[in-house]
């Protein structure tokens, strides 16, 4: 079982060489692609049933001997997050087939998105499955490399202007996580996450407090906590309709799971949850009432995407195996409904011309289809019960609610009111786009004209065709938003376990045995 552990990555990157020596063929190009991806979702799928049923499994590359190796370190968490990015993007690439069937490579021009698409996957699984930090710190990069081709498809100068944002971002972001890995490098010895476990206990309280610290702002510009989520906004929305939904589902998520490994298995002793606590209801709060300001739909979704990781690092602050499995269950939510919000965002523009909701009226006559894409999951995202979105949300409202401090508390009633905003952010655009009839301007004066300096509002493009393969990706990803919630039972006792895994880190004997094994 061990030897698929590295197909999760290798696959990838050989999909990606073959993709380019068939550049001239696309139709071969998409095949490859969609193989690939199919293939590691298999993989993962095989991988999680067998690291659930028996112990992690971890596979120390070149055989190098630990703590030497780079290792490869599958448990539960890495495995399903593996499974579900690997799900995700397959269906975005399905979306993607569709729109370059209907428009050409004006948009997507697929001999550079297919290759680029299997980088960016690979370097989101390297990270899911690293063991020590250099190989997170290289997952990274990989990833990075390929979302600053990705961003600046078509060469827009809008692209062009926030692509440059991203990557100084990102590029600082970097810095300061190589930075860290070498102060802990020279700190302890090694840069084995196991192995740090074992020696960062042994350092003093105050160089400790520095090396988490760093970590903590290198991966909080990543995952765009506040008050380092400023640049998130601006950057995804201008991006190719696949693009941005592959980024806000996926990317963020990558820089909240660095965050979850290094406070639960390396950190444990030294907390800083008190701040994380005030970070978490900045981020929640902030994040939602940029969207409430916003009149473009993919920048209300990204504001959604700020508040709502608040959420997760909530959960992590709070520190208990309940809170860090309801966390877990929040992560694979959030990162199925914003992808499935985004598609539908990017179906919504192709058949109104804009995603502007002072410019987009009449959709529900005109599209009731497209009116319950996009209906499913915003109401999820906002939080409705049944939906997994409550389910998730109670879940870390009880663990806040079981510590009982004054803090919690005031995080509970922060998290309610986020997801209140959030449903009147997303509601009200459904009232203006799908329910306003095309001639009713005048519900705008009295309630929206505020709306009308915000920006990208006044946006327009032409309507264009929308392909069945692009309803079919999008109608594929609400059926998964549902099956969370259908099969909430079993995958909540999945992140359970996950969450009681993670507060008991991994010890470099355990490692060796595994990888022995």
């Amino acid at each position: 079982m061990s030897a698929l552990v590295p197909l999760l990555v290798a696959l990838p990157l050989l999909g990606a060489a073959v993709t380019l020596i068939f550049g001239r063929r696309p139709r071969l190009q998409m095949i490859v692609t969609a193989g690939t991806l199919a293939a590691v979702s298999v993989i993962a799928a095989v991988l999680l049933v067998a690291v659930d049923q028996g112990t992690p499994l971890a596979v120390s590359v070149g055989g190098w001997p630990l703590p030497f190796g780079i290792v490869l370190y599958v448990d539960r968490f890495a495995a399903l997050l593996v499974l579900v990015s690997s799900i995700v993007l397959l269906a975005v690439l399905l979306f993607s087939i569709g729109q370059g069937a209907a428009d050409g490579v004006e948009d997507t021009p697929i001999s550079i998105f297919n290759p680029t698409y299997l980088i960016l996957a690979a370097g989101i699984f390297d990270a899911f499955i690293a063991g020590d930090l250099f190989n997170l710190y290289v997952g990274f990069e990989i990833l990075l490399v390929a979302s600053y081709v990705l961003i600046t498809l078509g060469s827009t100068e809008s692209r062009i202007r926030t692509g440059a944002v991203y990557i100084v971002v990102s590029l600082v972001s970097s810095i300061l996580f190589l930075a860290a890995i070498a102060m802990i490098y020279g700190a302890v010895g090694t840069v084995n996450m196991a192995q740090i476990a074992e020696r960062v206990a042994e350092l003093p309280q105050e160089t400790q407090l520095v090396l988490h610290l760093m970590l903590l702002v290198a991966f909080g510009i990543k995952a765009a906590i506040f008050p380092v989520s400023f640049w998130l906004p601006d950057s995804y929305p201008t991006a190719p309709a696949p693009v941005t939904a592959v980024f806000a589902g996926l990317l963020t998520k990558v820089g909240v799971y660095a965050l979850i490994r290094t406070e639960t298995q390396l950190f444990g002793e030294n907390s800083i949850d008190t701040l994380l606590l005030v970070v978490a209801l900045a981020t929640m709060i902030v994040g939602v009432l940029g969207a409430v300001a916003q009149a473009e739909l993919k920048r209300i979704l990204s504001f959604t995407l700020v508040s709502h990781v608040g959420y997760m690092i909530f959960g992590l602050a709070i520190a208990t195996p309940a809170a860090i499995g309801a966390t877990v269950y929040y992560i694979v939510h959030h990162i199925v409904v914003q992808t499935t919000l985004f598609l539908a965002v990017g179906l919504i523009e192709r058949k109104a011309g804009s995603t502007s909701i002072l410019r987009v009226s009449g959709l529900m006559k005109a599209a009731p289809l497209l009116a319950l894409l996009y209906f499913v999951p915003a109401i999820n995202l906002g939080g409705l019960p049944p939906f997994s979105g409550f389910i998730g949300k109670v879940g870390l409202f009880e663990a806040a609610a079981s510590v009982g401090t004054p803090l919690m508390i005031v995080l509970i009633f922060g998290g309610i009111i986020t997801s209140l905003l959030t449903l009147y952010a997303l509601m009200r655009a459904w009232n203006l786009a799908f329910w306003r009839e095309e001639d009713d301007g005048a519900e705008l004066d009295g309630r929206v004209t505020y709306l009308g300096n915000a920006p990208a509002a006044d946006m327009q493009k032409e309507a264009r065709r929308i392909p069945a393969i692009m309803y079919i990706a999008t109608g594929g990803m609400v059926a998964v938003t549902l099956a969370l919630t259908v099969f909430a039972g079993p995958l909540y006792a999945l992140c359970d376990r996950i969450g009681d895994a993670l507060l008991k880190p991994v010890t470099l004997v355990q490692l060796d045995e595994e990888v022995a094994g």
